[in-house]
């Protein structure tokens, strides 16, 4: 008689013996090894935001439009609802133009409430906090290559806590700039070329200071070019692509508004100085400085100051690390832009929020100090960020 054949067969537990041991796809093991930082991060912001929220409440305010209509928020809104043409003349004769307001962010926006039945507000929150994440994994996944994983995990928490970080919670451009600079930066350290041309494209469409992707890109190509041809080899074509490719977002728009406005090359910087806002070398800085110094100021810009300073020093140990060349060219970048740069000076503190190697020397020296003590720094940290944050949705005079 013939034999009935089980249908849990030894095959069957071979097949299933061959799936467990098939390995995993590399991008879920890297999200698990990234997942403590994750839920640091997420605690700390989850932590900020409820804080302001019950601020807001008790005075009165709407933490929902505190966070996702207030101040550079509602101009992206306008402009994914109605775009662009919005313009404000001010009675010193000073024009304000939309203009000055990179597209990605309002684009973005257009997607997300034409895809789901949600207002302009609540698409901007959806955005920002998954960019926030977005950003905060590929902040983990470059300082991991870097440093290792215990500073990363540092890097990623202090990044939440720094006092401006409030900002990765509100429906606001940063989070998206950093989750393409980190990614752009991460596919430079690997070598992924095209990626890294692609996400500093993008990087270039979401702030004025998305250049500094595009500037990591360009040094690094032109260092690997001429390595190769020192050495009689000839660089493939990803290289020229990612390098090619790497800064048509920002120039691109730059045109686009410089031809709007009926001149190419200063159109868009025409449109910045309608704001206050241009490139001189630290001069405007320097002198609001000089104002902070002399005379009574207001207290964001007190601590713009110091925490600016904060930034110079930290760059300082950064760059004696001897960083990568990718990394380090995006970090001076940043905080060139910010230094020199004039105009919203209680605003400079948030423009290096994308500039997350500054907090390395920070995180190899907590990662070395005894538990106790990293851990009352890190109350420490919560608090400053958690109450200055509230402090700057809700009751600042000045923008954050």
């Amino acid at each position: 008689m013939r034999a009935r054949r089980c249908t849990l067969s030894a095959d069957t537990f071979d097949s299933t013996a061959a799936a467990a041991a098939r390995p995993a796809p590399r991008w879920r093991a890297a999200l698990l090894r990234a997942a403590p930082a994750l839920g640091l991060f997420a605690a700390a912001r989850l932590a900020g935001l409820l804080v302001m929220a019950g601020w807001a409440w008790h005075i009165g305010r709407s933490p929902r439009m505190l966070v996702a209509r207030a101040w550079d928020s509602d101009w992206y809104m306008l402009i994914a609802e109605h775009g662009y043409g919005r313009v404000l003349s001010w009675p010193d004769g000073s024009v304000q133009s939309d203009l000055a307001f990179f597209p990605l962010y309002p684009g973005l926006l257009r997607v997300v409430t034409t895809l789901l039945p949600v207002t302009s507000g609540t698409a901007g929150l959806l955005l920002s906090w998954s960019a926030a994440a977005a950003a905060a994994w590929g902040i983990y996944a470059v300082v991991e290559r870097l440093s290792g994983r215990r500073i990363a995990t540092a890097v990623v928490l202090l990044w939440g806590l720094l006092p401006h970080s409030i900002v990765l919670s509100m429906a606001y451009t940063e989070p998206v700039l950093t989750a393409f600079a980190a990614w752009s930066l991460y596919a430079l350290l690997t070598r992924r070329w095209v990626w890294a041309g692609t996400l500093a494209t993008l990087a270039g469409l979401s702030r004025p200071n998305g250049i500094a992707v595009a500037a990591a890109v360009l040094a690094v190509a032109a260092y690997e070019v001429s390595k190769a041809y020192r050495q009689g080899e000839r660089p493939g074509w990803r290289i020229w692509t990612g390098a090619a490719v790497a800064p048509l977002g920002w120039c691109g728009y730059v045109l686009f508004v410089g031809f709007r406005k009926g001149d190419p090359l200063d159109g868009y910087f025409a449109v910045q100085r309608g704001w206050n806002s241009r490139f001189d070398f630290g001069i405007g800085a320097l002198k609001v400085v000089r104002d902070i110094v002399l005379r009574p100021a207001m207290f964001p810009p007190v601590v713009a100051l110091l925490i600016v300073a904060a930034a110079v020093v930290l760059f300082v140990l950064f760059a004696l690390e001897r960083p990568p060349l990718a990394v380090f060219v995006y970090t001076i970048v940043l905080v060139l832009i910010t230094v020199g740069g004039s105009g919203f000076f209680e605003s400079k503190p948030r423009f290096l929020l994308p500039a997350f190697p500054l907090l390395l020397p920070v995180a190899r020296v907590m990662t070395k100090a005894r538990p106790s003590a990293a851990v009352v720094v890190t109350v420490a940290l919560a608090g400053l960020s958690f109450a200055y944050g509230t402090y700057l949705v809700t009751l600042s005079p000045l923008a954050p």
